[in-house]
């Protein structure tokens, strides 16, 4: 039978050593600094230069499975986000440690209600299965075998995602691109284009249910729009700006920039965001469809500047090139194919993105056998 200990007993804690980051030596520098997430940035000094297991100690999320802790090896910072261990390697491995942490909720360990923490003390006691160091070794090796194929799958599924949007974003370019009988249109053409704005949080008198607000996070793949949070007031949508139902909405500040589109009811929107409400000559949905294109989001993008938060403003934004068929009919063949095929590669993403949901659950399913076995093995 295993043996069942504290973690304390296993590892040195050197959580005295760390050191946060400072502007000082903030740098271009050459070795990792790591939170609890990872790494984070790049310095050029260290404090660590061996092998040590780090645990999230804030921040992290502590279920089963969600790799709050990991192995770093040679000269790195570490900030005081997380746990420095340093595992007894006579007694244990540093693997093992990571598997089996990584292979059970942390949650029952933590402390705190805005934000859990993970604290010294309890880290220290939380039980750990301790089989004989060669067992360890056997076990871990093949854990290492089984992942690594389970690693090299999800890769390549992502791949294969990342792989299905870039060719949807080809095909939208080949069927907007248009013939010589299609025309060429500034945003500004199309109708009316405006910039949103954000009435004063401060004045708790904007804010209601009566108008939705559009944010950048509203923004779904298929092109919807789901607002899930606070709206305005009458009073405060005066403040804003509106756009009507099948406006085109695209984000165009920030991370986000370039995530369009378009509102099935009337909406205000936020300074993140430009819209352009169409004359009833032009298909909206064609719009947002070519503006989902690889040709306008490059567009959209050499537009923004190289700045640390990219901005397209709306004078640039609203003299884009647009290319639509002068025949509505035309117009609406065209976006119903592309919403056929857009459906067809979000069922086929959804898929995928299911299958690597499964795999790491498949993960955590050969920890919990290989590794909770303290009273059966």
């Amino acid at each position: 039978m295993w043996k069942t200990v504290k973690l304390g007993d296993l590892c040195q804690n050197l959580d005295r050593l760390r050191k946060p980051i400072t502007k000082k030596n903030r740098r271009s520098g050459i070795f990792p600094y790591y939170g609890a997430s990872g790494v984070v940035d790049y310095v050029d000094d260290y404090l660590f230069d061996q092998k040590l297991v780090l645990v999230g100690e804030d921040g992290a999320k502590w279920g089963a499975g969600s790799k709050t802790s990991f192995i770093i090896n040679g000269k790195s910072w570490v900030n005081n986000h997380v746990h420095v261990l340093k595992p007894y390697s006579e007694v244990v491995m540093h693997e093992w440690i990571t598997y089996y942490l990584n292979s059970i909720n942390l949650q029952p360990w933590t402390t705190g209600l805005t934000i859990e923490k993970l604290n010294q003390e309890k880290l220290s006691s939380i039980p750990i299965p301790h089989p004989p160091i060669e067992e360890q070794k056997k076990i871990v090796k093949k854990l290492d075998a089984t992942f690594t194929e389970i690693d090299r799958e999800v890769q390549n599924t992502n791949e294969i995602i990342n792989l299905s949007n870039t060719n949807l974003k080809k095909i939208i370019d080949d069927k907007t691109k248009g013939n010589d009988n299609w025309i060429e249109f500034k945003v500004k053409d199309l109708g009316i284009v405006k910039t949103g704005n954000t009435p004063k949080s401060s004045e708790k008198e904007n804010y209601g249910s009566e108008i939705p607000f559009v944010k950048p996070p509203h923004f779904n793949s298929d092109g919807s729009i789901t607002i899930t949070d606070v709206g305005l007031s009458k009073k405060g949508s005066k403040l804003s700006r509106s756009a009507p139902a099948n406006s085109v909405l695209m984000v165009c500040i920030g991370a986000t920039i370039g995530k369009v589109g378009i509102n099935n009811i009337d909406v205000c929107f936020n300074q993140q965001i430009n819209s352009v409400t169409s004359s009833d000559k032009f298909d909206p949905e064609l719009i947002y469809w070519q503006m989902r294109g690889k040709r306008f989001q490059n567009d959209v993008i050499q537009n923004a500047g190289q700045a640390t938060l990219p901005i397209i403003n709306k004078s640039k934004w609203q003299n884009l090139s647009i290319f639509l068929p002068e025949s509505p009919n035309e117009q609406i063949e065209i976006r119903t194919l592309l919403r056929k095929i857009n459906t067809e590669t979000e069922n086929f993403i959804n898929n995928k993105l299911q299958k690597i949901q499964n795999l790491n659950a498949l993960k955590t399913a050969i920890l919990k056998k290989a590794l909770l076995q303290s009273e059966a093995a």
